[in-house]
């Protein structure tokens, strides 16, 4: 299924969830919760770049420091479209590189020193392509709305357990308890696990999109392989790991369902796949 379309189903079941549960608490309620979540996430869209930067102690790369490295970037940004992005340097030996921004006009690109050391150049090439390729298509916007549908089903998913608990809900038969009560607790799974498969789905977009700016799929195949191989560390960034290219924490079994990354081999295969 095109990557697009399955974005849009995906935001459709998690409109519908919703709607679900807000009929639970009628139109006040989920007007809100609605205007809390989208307010937190609204500034989160606005400030995240600042704020994720800082982070990581993330340090604008002058040109005179790293020309290949600007020149690749101009190169690629003008292939795609859209304006050069701020470029900066991440002070870690963790393999990785990220996009932020709210938009094409406010895209910025950090990729670390462990990565500027174990890529080749068309190895980081292909990695430069694939987070341009995420500012064009505006994935950071879609992974705000994201977030904001799933928080707005967290936050009415809690009130729906203490109303539950605390028996605040009731329907016309009686104690409607355990409807509440399954509500409340596999409502927020179900939109946790839809969050986490729109960013696989725009991961692949990503991938795809810069094999196309390229004209080529190896170098980021290639590139992604090298970069599951690094160093990983356990804990600490969950709230940031979903934007770098690849997942920063250390995983495996069942947490792959909640992952915000696909598996490195079905990227590398649909990578290797695509004909030029």
């Amino acid at each position: 299924m095109d990557n697009r379309i399955k974005t849009f189903l995906l935001m459709l079941v998690l409109t519908i969830i919703v709607m679900l549960i807000g009929s639970l608490f009628g139109r006040s309620g989920l007007i809100i919760a609605l205007i809390f979540v989208a307010g937190m996430n609204l500034i989160s869209y606005y400030f995240s770049d600042k704020i994720v930067l800082r982070i990581y102690g993330a340090k604008p790369a002058l040109k005179k420091d790293y020309p290949k490295l600007h020149l690749m970037v101009d190169e690629l940004s003008k292939s795609a479209g859209i304006p050069k992005p701020e470029i900066y340097i991440v002070p870690s030996r963790i393999e990785n590189a990220f996009a932020t921004g709210r938009n094409p006009k406010n895209g910025k690109v950090a990729v670390t020193e462990g990565i500027m050391h174990s890529l080749t150049e068309k190895e980081l090439k292909g990695v430069l392509a694939h987070e341009l390729s995420h500012i064009k298509h505006r994935d950071i916007l879609i992974a705000t709305i994201a977030a904001t549908f799933a928080g707005l089903i967290m936050f009415v998913a809690n009130m729906t357990r203490f109303a539950a608990i605390f028996g605040g809900m009731r329907d016309e038969g009686g104690n409607n308890l355990l409807g509440l009560l399954l509500v409340g607790i596999l409502a927020p799974i179900a939109a946790l696990l839809i969050q986490m498969a729109i960013s696989r789905s725009r991961e692949y977009m990503a991938d795809e999109k810069a094999a196309i700016l390229i004209k080529d799929g190896e170098p980021l195949a290639s590139a992604l392989l090298k970069l599951e191989r690094g160093p990983k560390v356990s804990r600490g960034i969950e709230t940031t790991s979903h934007l770098f290219i690849v997942n920063p924490l250390k995983g495996g079994g069942i947490v792959n369902l909640f992952s915000t990354h696909p598996p490195i081999e079905e990227r590398v295969k649909r990578l290797r796949a695509l004909k030029f």
